[in-house]
């Protein structure tokens, strides 16, 4: 076995473990993740792509890559596939992050390194993170099914909400950014932190299919008539033709215990019940207790419990 640099190799080296992958999201996650595979094929084509190979006897049986971004890097994604013969997926795996955080750790400039492993269960990776003195906090997938739609739940009187619009890119960053101000998310994800980085984050969400294929008619945004101000708003995603999945919600400090978000979350998921999609998913931190209680009163449910990942230089 051994461990190249991912650069080394073309999609056709790659294609083959990528469709495992495809089959392992759609399974496990109700989640279709051809969109995110063909990206990562044609950076793989274009050399750009930094992240090592597990290769057995001349076929590649796992790998990893990473993204930087300014200060940070951010480990993208890590798969291992089925029939390889000399180590096991769990040996492959800790050999391949050993690599990645090596190099990120000592990469000129890069003081943080994020991690978050959705398709990985609850510490089977965290060994070589904890090693290296990462942070680690577990998350929490859920998933509720899409039913009858529900009667709309009427906000308190001088708010309304509105569906997204390519306007509120500036407004919604700086509800993100006041929403998360000494938040656990904010330590999980430093681009909360800054309204620069919030733009970031939205960015990276309505433009890119990492987080799914973003969806402006189940995305709202709550207004204060008055003030014709955001306080709060909610993104979805298409990850699979019936299903659907949260990617933001959020509301700032001064408005919330006011029914805000549960009319957010009402919203989307009439909308996207009424459209005839099936499924809806999220991910929260373990530790946001009341998120969690919110989305439990809506029927969401747990589906599995991963890590997230977090190393200050």
């Amino acid at each position: 076995m051994e461990i190249l640099d991912l650069r080394h190799f073309s999609s056709m080296d790659l294609r083959p473990l990528l469709d495992q992958e495809i089959e392992t999201w759609g399974q496990l996650l109700s989640w279709d993740y051809t969109n995110s595979a063909e990206m990562i094929l044609r950076y793989v084509d274009s050399k750009i792509l930094p992240g090592y190979a597990a290769v057995d006897r001349g076929r590649i049986v796992g790998y990893s890559f990473f993204v930087y971004e300014g200060h940070k890097g951010v480990v993208g994604d890590l798969f291992v596939g089925d029939g390889q013969q000399e180590l096991s997926a769990k040996e492959i795996e800790v050999n391949l992050l050993k690599h990645v955080i090596e190099t990120l750790q000592q990469s000129p400039g890069i003081h943080r390194v994020e991690a978050q492993l959705l398709a990985h269960e609850s510490g089977t990776v965290m060994a070589p993170f904890t090693v290296q003195g990462f942070q680690r906090h577990s998350r929490v997938f859920m998933m509720v099914p899409l039913q009858n739609p529900a009667k709309p739940i009427s906000l308190p009187t001088g708010l309304e909400i509105r569906s997204w619009s390519e306007h509120d890119y500036q407004m919604a960053a700086a509800v993100i950014t006041a929403a998360y101000r000494g938040h656990v998310d904010s330590e999980i994800n430093d681009q909360y932190r800054t309204l620069s980085g919030s733009l970031r984050f939205l960015n990276n969400i309505v433009r890119f299919p990492g987080c799914g294929t973003f969806d402006p008619e189940s995305s709202f945004a709550v207004f204060h008539q008055k003030a014709k101000s955001m306080v709060g708003l909610i993104l979805c995603s298409r990850v699979r033709e019936d299903v659907g999945h949260i990617t933001q919600i959020c509301v700032l400090p001064e408005f919330r215990s006011q029914g805000i978000g549960i009319a957010m979350l009402d919203a989307a998921m009439n909308n996207l019940q009424r459209r005839g999609f099936s499924q809806l998913s999220l991910t929260v931190t373990q530790a946001n207790e009341t998120a969690i209680r919110l989305y439990r009163r809506f029927g969401f449910e747990t589906l599995k419990v991963f890590d997230a990942f977090v190393w200050e230089g």
